[in-house]
């Protein structure tokens, strides 16, 4: 026992007293020596925060000294060992990261990824390109011009080619060109603007980083490219995909988004933080606490972004683009992404690029052509006993979407009650159990998901064969989201919509796009969408799509007008028979007094913009 009156420190107490003498073992319980930088997770409970090693949490005086015997940012490493492969990196990465030597493993980054893919099925899609100078689309992956840390990431994530989207996306991002995308659902678009901002991260390498801040022990971090996401697992479904192709580069990705711990996402920040995948709500508050500056940016991402600002996400977007110190277009690339890109949207989105190239891929804004569309008229009371009809015809994963949570939790009890193997995802679900649902859907173990438009968006969920619109929804852009989770990647898939009197709002819409894709139409839903007040009643004159780079519209004019420019890329045609664009024209026309579409012709007339 210590002397009498002495005072001990908390952690010491209880503690046996040390060995003494010249051949004394080590303390057992002393702790092992281990780098701030890189401590394992902490193995004390979630609710207790416990800062790394050497002070870098909310407590623990981190010091500057700190700072200096931490290893060196992505910019300037220097090869301290042998890489994946045997060899140094190329460029002006010099070698390995610290980081590389603790990624994961291949197989663990990789693991079920792209299985399945049809590379070929993409061939046929068309792509067109306006703005000015817009430059060539590569071919291959190899022929890109890539870092050769990325081509070797690629190689392990199963991508034998790039699709459309990629092909324009990386020529134009690699150029510096600030990009708005719309490309049909599933076409590749997350790995069209991570490989090539990755690329331009690691050839251009970081920039110095400003002196620790020394607040309460807080420090700041400084990423380098930012992506904005509208719903939680969008936001983790890129993060993964950003693990892939950040694997053994050096550069470290981080995802923040609210409904988290966010004591498990700031130690994250505090091990490294290049790239930042975020919602807007939690990036904001991490940027009021002082945990993340905006001063460095140099690539931002918004992806979804006709949903972000569609979703009310508007304010916090501008505030995070114009008053959080980010630098000012122009002086950053800015790249927006979606499926749907209405005109009002991208007069919106303009005030945050400059100079800006628009790439539209596929039938955009509508449904690619691997998806077949059945509309089948059911009245209320007999949905439940359809949907089990449907389930029993069409085998693998099925996602059922509804109009509200109540409609979600009561289908997913009348599923388990029929001996139905279901689960539900919405918003009043917590985070971990919105994540358990979803894991437990791509495994398999409940093949039936009913979810609301939460899942709707973005998200990435392979193998899915059927999507069932039990609940139809009144805006032709959310059919078209909800039924792209089905026919991704190049395979097939089917979609089922249940419609009755009361989704008139959308059959004059719902008409044309199945015309538009040419698919299959029933009979009464001729005679019903011609009794119908609703729709767009022609959508491609209000830009419900967003297929065509509106500023043709604004500054077109026949006989050349004042756009004036080349014609529009294009391998392919867009028309149909109806629906028009200006006077009945099917992207079969001149743009500003120029020729028509290479390869085009679609549509019954020619006229010019």
């Amino acid at each position: 026992q210590p002397p009498k009156g002495k005072y001990i420190p908390p952690h010491l107490r209880n503690r046996p007293p040390p060995s003494v003498g010249p051949g004394a073992e080590p303390s057992s319980t002393a702790p092992p020596t281990t780098p701030a930088t890189f401590r394992a997770e902490s193995t004390q409970p979630s609710s207790s925060f416990h800062p790394p090693s050497g002070g870098t949490g909310f407590r623990g005086g981190f010091s500057r000294t700190h700072v200096e015997q931490r290893a060196p940012r992505w910019g300037d490493l220097e090869s301290s060992g042998p890489s994946l492969e045997g060899t140094r990196m190329g460029g002006r990465w010099g070698g390995d990261s610290p980081f590389s030597k603790k990624s994961e493993p291949a197989p663990t980054v990789f693991n079920g990824m792209n299985t399945g893919i049809n590379f070929d099925r993409y061939d046929n899609i068309p792509a067109e390109v306006s703005g000015r100078d817009p430059p060539p689309e590569i071919e291959t992956f190899e022929k890109s011009g890539l870092h050769p840390r990325l081509l070797k990431n690629i190689v392990l994530a199963n991508y034998t080619k790039p699709t459309p989207v990629q092909k324009n996306a990386i020529s134009i991002i690699c150029n510096g060109r600030d990009l708005m995308v719309s490309a049909q659902t599933g076409s590749g678009k997350t790995a069209a603007f991570l490989l090539p901002t990755l690329h331009k991260m690691l050839e251009m390498g970081a920039r110095p980083q400003p002196p620790v801040v020394e607040f309460g022990g807080r420090r700041v971090a400084y990423p380098t490219t930012l992506i904005l996401a509208p719903t939680r697992e969008l936001a983790s479904q890129i993060y993964d995909e950003s693990r892939k192709f950040c694997h053994f580069s050096g550069i470290q990705p981080v995802v923040v988004y609210g409904g988290a711990d966010i004591r498990d996402q700031l130690r994250q920040i505090d091990r490294g933080c290049d790239l930042i995948v975020a919602c807007p709500g939690r990036l904001v508050d991490l940027i009021e606490r002082g945990r993340i500056s905006l001063e460095l940016i140099r690539f931002l991402i918004l992806d979804e972004a006709d949903r972000m600002l569609d979703m009310g996400f508007e304010p916090q977007i501008r505030q995070i683009v114009q008053d959080c110190g980010m630098p000012r277009k122009g002086s950053r690339q800015t790249l927006m992404f979606s499926a749907t890109f209405p005109k009002e949207i991208q007069r919106l989105a303009s005030d945050f690029l400059e100079d800006y190239i628009f790439l539209a891929i596929g039938r955009v804004g509508s449904t690619t052509d691997f998806i077949r569309q059945r509309v089948e008229f059911v009245e209320e009371p007999y949905k439940r006993e359809f949907v089990l009809g449907l389930l029993n015809q069409v085998s693998g994963l099925t996602l059922v979407f509804v109009e509200t949570k109540r409609g979600a939790d009561a289908l997913e009890m009348f599923l388990i009650q029929q001996g139905y193997p279901a689960t539900s995802i919405h918003g009043d679900r917590t985070q971990q159990e919105r994540e358990a649902a979803l894991r437990s859907f791509k495994m398999g173990r409940t093949p039936i998901l009913v979810a609301t438009d939460v899942a709707a968006r973005g998200l990435d969920i392979p193998n899915v064969t059927h999507v069932i619109n039990y609940d139809v929804p009144n805006d032709i852009d959310d059919y078209v989201h909800r039924i792209g989770r089905t026919g991704r990647a190049g395979n097939n898939g089917l979609a089922t919509a249940l419609v009755n009197e009361k989704n008139k709002n959308i059959l004059r819409d719902l008409l044309e796009l199945l015309q538009e894709a040419g698919q299959e139409i029933p009979p009464f839903l001729h005679s019903m969408a011609s009794f119908s007040a609703g729709g767009t009643s022609g959508r491609g004159r209000k830009g419900r799509f967003g297929g065509r780079d509106y500023r043709r519209d604004d500054r077109g004019g026949g006989g050349g007008g004042s756009w004036g420019g080349p014609p529009p890329r294009s391998s392919g045609g867009y028309g149909g028979n109806s629906g028009g664009y200006g006077s009945g024209s099917n992207y079969g026309g001149s743009y500003g007094g120029g020729p028509p579409f290479v390869n085009g012709g679609g549509g019954n007339f020619h006229s010019s913009w």
